[in-house]
């Protein structure tokens, strides 16, 4: 198991490298978006050997809000623009996986229009995904994409979509948190895991382990029983970076005293 960090999108990469590395984290989550980390923006050498002079891992991260499914086609060919440019940045730097965060922004449509648009959008950018050498992962979302059913609508028809899970977005406007029953279908498809706390209902906290409600020990025995062994990011999001330190420290501990389910 690695455990990682995101760089924060408004602070220059390289230094965001540096500090990760620092903290002794295994790899960086990078997320490229504006205001200082935009594909198009960041000098791709710099950061590239940065991360390899650091001896960190890489993650690609893209931009939650692209509307993939946008209703208006220039808007949502314009995403899809975006993230071909991310895989080429990510392609550059060393990365194996990207990750895609699912868009419901279509008012007035119904779900299955939604859904459409964002399988032809993932559809687009398979083959360049394919040619760089990356693998696609869809990110589960608290809302309309963070249930087996939900997630299933992406994962069915696109068999090459990989499963990015977010275990604090799983417990967010559901019963009860998500976690096990997503892995339960979709554990061997899954590549990536976030990780932070929060206290259940709709507010995305961000929050340092042990503070919220998430079960993290029953989050780690479902990961174990399918077999997942790979990159878990903090995204501990406070501004005292101690707190990031001090869930990593949980996360070691609760991982190496936990049983597979």
């Amino acid at each position: 198991m690695l455990i990682g960090a995101m760089n924060h999108p408004a602070s220059e990469v390289t230094a965001e490298i540096r500090w990760i590395a620092d903290m002794g984290l295994d790899f960086i989550d990078l997320t490229l978006e504006p205001p200082a980390a935009r594909a198009s923006g960041i000098d791709v050498e710099a950061v590239r050997r940065a991360i390899a002079e650091h001896g960190l891992e890489v993650v690609g991260h893209t931009a939650f809000y692209l509307p993939i499914a946008s209703a208006f086609e220039s808007i949502r060919c314009a995403a899809v623009a975006e993230l071909r440019t991310c895989l080429e940045v990510f392609a550059a730097i060393g990365a194996r996986w990207m990750n895609i965060h699912p868009d419901h922004n279509t008012p007035l449509q119904p779900r299955s229009y939604f859904i459409s648009r964002n399988v032809l959008s993932i559809s687009e950018l398979i083959p360049d995904a394919r040619r760089h050498g990356i693998g696609l992962m869809i990110e589960n979302l608290p809302g309309d994409f963070n249930t087996p059913d939900q997630l299933g609508d992406l994962m069915e028809p696109l068999p090459e979509l990989r499963l990015h899970l977010d275990i604090g977005h799983a417990n967010l406007l559901v019963p009860s948190n998500m976690t096990e029953a997503i892995l339960a279908r979709y554990g061997q498809r899954l590549r990536h895991v976030h990780l932070h706390d929060n206290k259940g209902g709709g507010a995305d906290l961000h929050l340092p382990l042990g503070s919220g409600t998430v079960d993290l020990k029953s989050a780690v025995r479902a990961l174990k029983a399918c077999g997942y062994d790979g990159t878990i990011t903090l995204e501990v999001f406070t501004p005292d970076r101690e707190y990031l330190r001090i869930s990593r420290n949980i996360l070691r501990n609760v991982w190496n005293e936990t049983s597979p389910g």
